[in-house]
């Protein structure tokens, strides 16, 4: 492995384990504020609910690239990534210190929207969403939700490709949506000159051509993507940490598996710490062939990877396999 390549996956992995520790982190105060989303966690119908709100905002997003109304969306993120900041921050600090500190995340990203405040932002949201999430779907609700995400993924990517005009446009408004993973030092997203075009930016930022250097379904693309070599950043889009930290969360919560004692206020157990394992073995899994030459769905393999690992650790801790699926 090329040193480029060691280090664009140490630090993708850095990002996941700090959105997955994060989420663990946010169970037991979510749980306790009464953030729980659904009355009923465990009604399978929950991850519908949300699937469809998935596929409302990708059309709605893609509606507003469309007809010039980016702004719109940027602003949307932003503020999206404001509330969640909050939700953070305000388990752990009074109201007085979380909500400045969330507006400053949202003005940060704002107005300098360099790789690493959106990375910041990103774990920041990401450990808010799948925490949320993981209290309020149960494992079944949870792995269905999974499973139909890594479908639809798939086809998007390799089928009706629609997720590339959504990419390009996602991409060019440097908001929290993807991660951004450098490669080189000194590398930055922002364009040079404040007066040039957001997609006409300095060497190493993401242009449209760059896009296809990209890992999942943000900037997936049918045929090769450059070599790792010729690349100063890839990206990973944010669902692809959020979405199977949301199981590795809904297992912690739920799953009848012992509590593994770690003498600090984590939610974890068996099944959860496996899930973590899969998710990242999917996420090497990934790399590997990205780095091989082509970009490639995220989704079914770290979503995949987390469902065998929840599976393989409930077994291994003596949980039931049709109680480990919720049935």
């Amino acid at each position: 492995m090329s040193s480029r390549a060691f280090r664009g996956t140490a630090f993708a992995a850095f990002v996941f384990l700090l959105v997955q520790l994060g989420a663990l982190a946010l169970v037991p105060s979510f749980e306790a504020s009464g953030y729980q989303q659904f009355e009923n966690p465990q009604d399978p119908t929950n991850s519908l609910v949300y699937i469809l709100l998935i596929l409302v905002m990708t059309v709605l997003m893609l509606a507003a690239f469309k007809y010039d109304f980016d702004w719109v969306v940027r602003a949307f993120v932003v503020f999206t990534s404001g509330l969640l900041a909050w939700y953070v921050l305000g388990v752990f600090l009074p109201a007085i210190a979380a909500i400045p500190l969330s507006a400053l995340i949202a003005v940060a990203l704002w107005v300098y929207p360099e790789w690493y405040v959106i990375d910041a932002a990103g774990v920041v949201m990401g450990a808010g969403a799948a925490g949320l999430f993981g209290i309020s779907f149960g494992v079944l609700p949870a792995i269905v939700l999974l499973a139909v995400l890594a479908v639809y993924d798939a086809i998007s990517v390799y089928g009706t490709e629609h997720m590339l005009e959504l990419a390009e446009g996602v991409m060019d408004l440097r908001v929290p949506v993807v991660l951004v993973i450098p490669l080189t030092l000194g590398f930055s997203i922002l364009p040079e000159d404040d007066d040039e075009p957001d997609t006409a930016a300095d060497e190493g930022t993401a242009t449209d051509d760059d896009s296809e250097s990209s890992v999942s379904d943000e900037a997936a693309v049918e045929g090769d993507a450059p070599e790792v070599a010729d690349r100063d950043a890839f990206f990973i889009g944010l669902g692809d940490a959020v979405m199977p930290t949301v199981l590795v969360a809904s297992a912690a919560h739920f799953s009848p598996a012992a509590p593994l004692d770690l003498g600090i206020d984590l939610a974890l157990n068996l099944p959860a710490l496996t899930a973590m394992v899969g998710t990242f073995l999917g996420l090497f899994v990934l790399l590997r062939m990205v780095f091989a030459g082509r970009a490639h769905a995220g989704l079914p393999l770290l979503n995949g990877g987390a469902i065998g690992g929840y599976l393989v650790g409930s077994v291994a801790a003596g949980v039931p396999i049709l109680t480990a699926l919720g049935l």
